[in-house]
């Protein structure tokens, strides 16, 4: 049966993630609020992002980006980041 949240990127009851994709305190603020529909929206943000502005994910400096941008991209109607 899947897990029912309220999806706060959505605004509305969606399924949930079937586990925590995201490490610490972030990824769970992610698991519990962010269903899998806005999970898979930002997955192909983020891939546009990565792309466009040619960011390297072994490099810190693009890694704190990507980081940046998923919290605005997520939680922007909710909450100031």
């Amino acid at each position: 049966m899947p897990r029912i949240i309220f999806c706060t990127f959505l605004e509305k009851k969606s399924e949930g993630q079937d586990y925590q994709s995201y490490p610490g305190e972030l990824g769970k603020k992610i698991y519990n609020q962010i269903s899998k529909t806005a999970w898979k929206q930002w997955i192909i943000k983020q891939t546009i992002l990565i792309n466009e502005k040619k960011l390297n994910m072994c490099n810190i400096n693009d890694q704190e980006e990507i980081e940046k941008q998923m919290k605005l991209f997520l939680f922007k109607k909710t909450e100031k980041i």
